[in-house]
């Protein structure tokens, strides 16, 4: 395998196991404490990297505060206090979904309908989300709760990932993601240092956390941004699709987790129809 199917796979393979790290980290500390970490761990590993500290014009750190809110604080705090109340895996199905919020957002900003096949792929997929969470929300008031703040977290990427995208090509995206993470870091330190003063600490939730930052919060998004640099966007964006699968097998084989059959399916008819959407978006 080349290294640039590496740059591609290494992504999902980490975004799909970041939610069975955080479903561990819960074990030690409150929610807040879990976004604030990660964020920490993640600024302080792209630290290492020298291209963190290019400069930025201070005109953009208007955009550069709102991408720290919308990409790090808000979605990054939605996804612990879901899975209290809902499984790992059926958030990372769930995360199947990301690409049909960001074109609905990317369709919203510039006040213009999407052509008829991504729209297409926007009703099968949004059938699949509704299918995925269709059996969660049986089991009552919160479970429905769990669901509503991943679908608001994936509206919040959205926003953010159209609000990245011209910072990204002005500066590269560590030296962009590294100042909206310290935006984050910042608004997410008074709740999350109070409650590291209840964490109880032990190796596996200390491991899962580590691997949390620095893997899903830093390294990923820098072999993401290398691998859109060599494929483009378009197929970078497709290292997306491994997210639900891999939430799904460690949820069933590690966490040992219960997941109707019904959701499994939703979860493929959800890829499909983000497929659907990526093809038809290519062939413009």
């Amino acid at each position: 395998m080349n290294t640039g199917w590496v740059l591609l796979i290494i992504p999902g393979l980490i975004w799909g196991a970041s939610f069975l790290f955080i479903d561990e980290v819960l074990r030690a500390v409150d929610p807040n404490g879990v976004t604030f970490l990660r964020i920490c761990v993640g600024f302080l590993t792209l630290a290492l990297f020298p291209s963190a500290r290019k400069p930025v014009d201070r005109a953009d750190w208007g955009n550069i505060i709102w991408l720290g809110i919308l990409w790090f604080a808000f979605p990054l705090s939605m996804f612990p206090f879901a899975e209290q109340r809902v499984s790992s895996a059926l958030t990372g199905m769930l995360n199947g979904a990301n690409p049909l919020f960001a074109t609905l957002v990317a369709s919203f900003i510039a006040r213009r309908a999407p052509s008829h096949g991504v729209t297409a792929g926007l009703a099968v997929g949004l059938v699949g989300t509704f299918l995925i969470a269709l059996p969660s929300l049986d089991q009552g008031e919160s479970s429905a709760i769990g669901i509503g703040l991943i679908l608001i977290a994936l509206v919040s990427y959205g926003f953010a990932l159209s609000l990245a995208r011209s910072l990204q090509l002005k500066y590269g995206a560590v030296p962009v993601i590294w100042r909206a993470q310290s935006v984050g870091l910042i608004l997410t330190a008074p709740l999350g240092i109070h409650d590291l003063f209840s964490a109880h600490w032990s190796p596996v939730p200390v491991l899962s956390l580590l691997a949390l930052g620095m893997g899903g919060t830093a390294i990923a998004n820098v072999l993401l941004a290398s691998a859109a640099g060599r494929f483009g966007a378009s197929k970078a964006s497709g290292t997306t699709f491994l997210i639900p699968v891999v939430a799904l097998v460690l949820g069933l084989l590690v966490r040992h987790e219960q997941v109707s059959w019904l959701s499994v399916a939703g979860c493929l008819v959800c890829l499909s129809g983000a497929y659907v959407m990526k093809r038809a978006a290519a062939s413009h």
